[in-house]
């Protein structure tokens, strides 16, 4: 039943007053060839569409826009859709995260400067889905969230290929020669077979899976594959429920609570999701003016079992987890670990939604006493390397490094990795600790995703295929390894991973949760009063705002005047 009158419509105030100014927009509309019975009285929904030609995960957007217009059409309402900033992640450098805030922000204004009165969002390459959350939060309009979906599984010579796992997989084989250029070609031209998002559990599905949980995207929607017919038809679901939302004036504020995200990152952690994840729901969070810190997700983690077996974690694609019965058979097998009670975009409650869920697959989502780990994929570590924290996966690493000490590689940044990693003469072996410096929120600039650093050719042609390795950047969802990321604060504004040297030792120590530099508190106090602050990455734009305002990775990377749910005002209209 509705609870709102069409006069109290938030497009009302442009369309529906009787004075000159609304004659101007009524007359406008008209323009574009609407009559008066096509928006008159009606929700105005909003679709903000982040297509691009240069973003693959994205291609079918103009086609699912259509289908999301027919839903809100069948509902009764006016679909007006909005083109926003497309991050892709395989082209845009030097990476997408440099523009996630710029996204939300653009998302937040969008909505507030138009005659909106919900909004259907589409996005699903990594940085897309948070920032159009995060802006629509702001914001606090009804909202729902229609994900992009994963790509259809890779093939080479029958075998599957997942999206990124597979690729670092293969390009150490090439390096060392054990397969050829032309198996190279052919893994390229099978690993990815259709638009949509990577197929792996890397961060696209990773956050698509997580926002599900949270309650913003219709049940099970965030794993249906991006070319199976059920995604248009998801789309067309999505368009009839905004309009109820609407009239019910069920808002992100009513869905998103301390509770919810917690039910959110108890998903990452069984999924074996993505770490960049954890950067997300942070800043997420502050926008619905909602405390989390790391040690949430850790103590979640480790409460959590990881009983998604895909990769990098597992065996598996996104496709069979589909097949399996989606998000939502998996979350129905940890009911007792999450907080069923909380309301989604359904209307009904996550429990509610839950109840008719079935597992087709114990393969793919794993009964609890059979899971591939008793604790979640990601972990929180501090110590003296890491003050204020860092994460690892450690389903992705080899299980020998989970303790492990040993002598620093350092590198300057990422062109002096570049340019030293394959260096037979570096001095490296498989016990040493690989760190890259200056790749976080400020030094990267935007935090890029290096921190799954290569082996070096020499220790891959001896059989050596993962390492200790820690920087404050990030790294794809889709990469595996003992990779240390997010160390905070960064290197750039003289954290602790400033003033590493090569030759130091480095104690890790996941099940303790620590990362320590072994050396002297003198040694380090002469280093840091010999350091210079580097010079500013930018001098004018986007990147000049970025880096004055940008927070660091334990934080969220958000913008200090963005975070916080106070209203901002409504437009004047004149």
């Amino acid at each position: 039943m509705a609870s709102k009158t069409p006069e109290e419509l938030r497009s009302h105030r442009w369309f529906g007053v009787k004075d000159l100014r609304s004659f101007g927009h009524r007359s406008r509309i008209k323009q574009v060839g609407f009559a008066s019975e096509d928006y008159a009285g009606k929700p105005v929904i909003a679709i903000v569409n982040t297509w691009s030609d240069l973003n693959p995960c994205h291609a079918h957007f103009k086609v699912r826009a259509d289908e999301v217009k027919r839903g809100v059409w069948q509902a009764g309402g006016f679909p007006v859709e909005l083109p926003a900033m497309s991050l892709g992640e395989p082209f845009m450098k030097p990476t997408t995260m440099l523009y996630r805030n710029f996204l939300a922000m653009e998302t937040e204004e969008l909505l507030r400067s138009n005659p909106v009165d919900g909004v259907v969002l589409m996005g699903g390459c990594d940085k897309t889905v948070p920032a159009m959350v995060m802006g629509a939060t702001s914001m606090n309009i009804p909202t729902i969230f229609v994900p992009a979906g994963p790509m259809l599984r890779g093939n080479w010579r029958g075998n599957v290929l997942g999206s990124g796992s597979d690729t670092w997989k293969y390009w150490a084989e090439l390096k060392v020669g054990n397969i050829t250029e032309q198996d190279w070609e052919d893994i390229e031209n099978g690993i990815a077979r259709s638009f949509g998002t990577c197929m792996t559990m890397g961060t696209a599905s990773t956050v698509a899976s997580m926002v599900e949980a949270l309650g913003l995207i219709l049940p099970n929607a965030s794993s249906i594959p991006a070319a199976d017919s059920a995604h248009p038809r998801m789309a067309s679901m999505a368009g009839r429920r905004i309009v109820e939302m609407v009239w019910e004036d069920l808002k992100p504020s009513d869905i998103l609570t301390e509770k919810s995200f917690e039910n959110a990152i108890t998903t990452i952690m069984a999924i074996g999701g993505s770490t960049n994840a954890i950067i997300h729901l942070l800043a997420m969070a502050g926008r619905a003016g909602i405390p989390l810190g790391l040690d949430r997700f850790d103590a979640i983690s480790s409460r959590t079992p990881l009983i998604c077996n895909l990769r990098p974690s597992g065996r598996y694609l996104m496709e069979d987890l589909w097949y399996a019965g989606g998000l939502k058979a998996l979350l129905s097998r940890m009911t007792d670990l999450l907080h069923t009670d909380q309301m989604t975009v359904t209307g009904r409650t996550l429990g509610e939604n839950l109840a008719d869920a079935h597992v087709s697959n114990d393969d793919v989502i794993l009964p609890r006493d059979k899971a591939l780990s008793q604790q979640g994929g990601v972990v929180v570590v501090r110590g003296s390397l890491a003050p204020d924290g860092a994460v690892i996966k450690q389903s992705a690493m080899e299980k020998r490094f989970l303790t492990h000490t040993g002598k620093a590689v350092v590198f300057a940044d990422y062109n002096d990795m570049a340019a030293r990693i394959d260096d037979p003469d570096l001095d490296v072996t498989a016990d040493s600790v690989l760190v890259l410096k200056n790749a976080g929120p400020l030094g990267g600039p935007g935090m890029p995703e290096w921190g799954m650093l290569p082996i070096p050719k020499k220790l891959l042609a001896q059989g050596v295929r993962d390492m200790v390795r820690i920087s404050d950047a990030r790294m794809s969802g889709t990469s595996y390894g003992s990779c240390v990321l997010h160390v905070a604060p960064e290197s750039y504004v003289g954290g602790p991973l400033a003033f590493v040297e090569t030759g130091d030792l480095i104690a890790l120590d996941v099940p303790n949760r620590r990362l320590d530099l072994l050396v002297a508190d003198d040694v380090l106090a002469a280093r840091k009063a010999a350091w210079t602050p580097p010079p500013p990455r930018y001098v004018r734009g986007w990147g000049v705002l970025h880096s004055d305002s940008v927070t660091q990775a334990d934080k969220g990377c958000d913008y200090a005047f963005l975070e916080g749910n106070a209203p901002t005002a409504e437009p004047e209209i004149h």
